[in-house]
């Protein structure tokens, strides 16, 4: 009996036809007819494929067969991922197939922007000749700094290669290698911001990332320098935005919005040049969506290829504390190695009955490494994720004579300058359900529990360290909840960890540092997210 596939949307015709051709799918399109309607009228619906439609908890719930949602593209926010997978149907994006498409309308932005093409346009168009209005400005020579080197950012950098450009990146995802090999000069966030004549953002919108555009990056900004935004609305802080353009007298170019929807836009008074979401309206993105959708189902169901899938659980049998676990340490152990530094390689080992997820486990690893990825990701899609980003993934054969029952190791490399690498080491298990740290480095036996807002000092033993770190914490009305203050094998360093009720200010964190001479810290906040 064939499978029933039905795509609501207006989607290149690429997609019923390889369905229809290979011989297991009838296809329904129908981009006419809302799609309350249609899910009424085909209940037995086996595979879903859309755009940008709503698929929410009531859809779902109106498709009693669904199996399978494709979103012909990347962005799944207007998915209910979680409520999906509770129903048992797996989500399906397309990552890169829109990535030249949206590369090349930054492109565009920024040569109608520079020599004012739309309104030189219309002002031709009106009969008058202004040339000495619409002067303009060359991209050539000037830096672009991209914030994100995922498909997008990577596309986007190959294609100014012509336009000799400065190439500025932040993506502590990206190994050096990699961004050597596309031209870029890997960064922190500030100098992007403070270094370039633009930027252009190319991450997703999420917990970490959203407000990421601030008035601190921006006020960073130079006199005149142009914000492209078409990746999220809600990664730039929009008052923040207002205010310090008009400052600085920046430019702001965008194509997104927190919904795509007709209406009023409250960037309007702001944006220099907007666009009604085009980044992926292309027929050749549209069309390497549709052929990407029809062949990941195809695949799906013949071979087992679960690579795409957006929303898969935790497997049966492992614990999820373990997966929260994973996460907490990884995050604590990209605030030791360096948050802004980029990845070489991660390894891994895990011991007693978390050996046989390994594979699993990489997954909340990643999540916490990097914004791109979600908790709910498939492992072959973490997998294809570091290929592409060229950082390296090794799981260490373990040995059950090591003495760490269920617990798990995790490893980072970064790189400092000039072939320089940083490596960091953390050990950690469950006590009573709860994650704890048994070691950071040649810190050992810590049983510390990572979670709440924690402070991290590193500096050279000697009296009085710990009264110094209390007292100015003290005189900024900032309370110690735990502390942890463990020295190394040497008894040369020590290590506090501090647990606040608050968040510490920067000037006073920073005021701690230069009193204490600290050889590395950072603070963070360890509670878990990602996951339900």
């Amino acid at each position: 009996m064939k499978k029933k596939v039905l795509i609501p949307t207006k989607l290149d015709p690429v997609a019923r036809d390889v369905l229809t051709e290979h011989g297991g799918y009838t296809v329904v399109q129908d981009d006419k007819t809302p799609i309350a309607e249609l899910a009424a009228a085909h209940p037995d619906t086996y595979a879903l494929i859309v755009r940008s439609e709503r698929v929410d908890a009531a859809l779902i719930d109106a498709l009693p067969a669904l199996k399978v949602v494709i979103r012909a593209g990347a962005g799944v926010n207007t998915i209910d991922l979680k409520y999906a997978r509770r129903r048992g149907v797996d989500v399906m994006n397309t990552p890169g197939a829109n990535a030249n498409a949206v590369a090349e309308e930054v492109i565009a932005m920024m040569l109608a922007d520079a020599r004012h093409i739309v309104k030189a346009d219309a002002s031709c168009r009106a009969g008058e000749w202004e040339k000495k209005a619409f002067m303009g400005h060359e991209i050539s020579g000037k830096t672009l700094g991209i914030v994100g080197l995922g498909a997008i950012g990577r596309t986007l950098a190959r294609r100014v290669a012509g336009f000799d450009m400065r190439l500025l990146a932040y993506d502590p995802f990206v190994a050096p290698e990699l961004a050597a090999e596309l031209g870029v000069q890997m960064t922190d966030l500030p100098t992007v911001f403070s270094e370039s004549d633009y930027v252009s953002l190319h991450i997703p919108e999420n917990e970490q990332t959203r407000g990421l555009v601030n008035a601190d990056l921006l006020s960073r900004m130079k006199p005149g320098a142009t914000l492209i935004n078409c990746a999220r609305a809600g990664i730039i802080v929009e008052d923040d935005l207002r205010r310090i353009k008009a400052e600085r007298k920046l430019r702001f170019l965008n194509d997104v919005y927190p919904k795509d929807e007709p209406g009023p836009k409250s960037v309007a008074d702001i944006a220099d040049l907007m666009l009604p979401h085009l980044g992926a309206s292309t027929v050749e993105a549209n069309q390497n969506a549709a052929r990407r959708a029809a062949e990941q189902l195809i695949e799906f169901d013949e071979r087992g290829n679960t690579s795409y899938i957006v929303n898969r659980d935790i497997p049966e049998g492992l614990e999820p504390a373990y997966a929260d676990l994973a996460y907490v340490l990884t995050r604590l152990a990209r605030g030791m190695v360096g948050a802004d530094l980029p990845l070489k390689l991660i390894e891994t080992s895990f011991y007693g009955v978390l050996k046989p997820y390994a594979h699993w486990l990489i997954v909340p690893i990643v999540a916490a490494l990097s914004e791109e990825f979600d908790r709910s990701s498939d492992p072959a899609a973490v997998r294809r994720f570091l290929r592409e980003s060229g950082v390296e993934y090794v799981d260490r054969d373990t040995s059950s004579r090591r003495g760490y029952p269920n617990s798990m190791t995790i490893d980072l490399t970064a790189s400092v300058s000039g072939g320089t690498l940083r490596k960091t080491s953390i050990r950690g298990t469950l006590a009573e359900g709860r994650p704890m740290v048994a070691r950071i480095d040649d810190f050992d036996r810590l049983y510390f529990v990572p979670e709440g807002r924690c402070l991290f000092f590193v500096y050279r033993d000697r009296p009085g360290v710990i009264g110094t770190i209390g007292s100015m914490l003290a005189a900024a009305g900032i309370n110690i909840d735990d502390m942890r203050n463990p020295h190394d094998s040497t008894g040369v360093y020590s290590l506090a960890i501090i647990q606040v009720n608050q968040p510490v200010p920067a000037g006073v964190f920073r005021q701690i540092c230069e009193k204490i001479e600290t050889l590395s810290a950072f603070q963070i906040d360890l509670s878990v997210r990602g996951r339900e």
